[in-house]
């Protein structure tokens, strides 16, 4: 499994592991049923604490994206498709709703930033 983890980055390594992982799963790269890498293993590729991992996966077992069983490992869940869209619309909802407040503190207009968007959009 390929993740990249940035030791310059704020962002706590568990963090980007499990936010990796749940972006694989949410684009379909990962799919419900699929085993994830033993928290060893990954740990070990990734030269982080065994710590680490397994805080990655406790935080993604929380929210519903994997599930352990034991003795077996880690598996992708099976996830309602629309609770996870839902879930990744109120994540665009905060950092839309973000972009706008610097937007209108900077005095920047409603159309640059919509142009800004499609930008990005199009690099897609």
């Amino acid at each position: 499994m390929d993740i990249i983890i940035s030791n310059s980055s704020d962002v706590p390594i568990y963090e980007q592991i499990k936010e990796q992982i749940k972006n694989k799963i949410v684009s379909n790269e990962l799919k419900a049923g699929d085993k994830l890498p033993s928290i060893r293993i990954l740990a070990k590729n990734l030269r982080v604490s065994v710590i680490t991992t397994k805080n990655a996966y406790l935080e993604l077992e929380k929210e519903g994206y994997v599930e352990t069983i034991t003795a077996k490992g880690t598996y992708v869940a099976f996830k309602n498709e629309s609770l996870i869209r839902e879930e990744q619309l109120q994540r665009i909802d905060g950092l839309i709703e973000t972009a706008v407040r610097i937007a209108k503190i900077s005095s920047i207009e409603k159309g640059e930033l919509e142009e800004i968007l499609n930008i990005y959009y199009e690099e897609e």
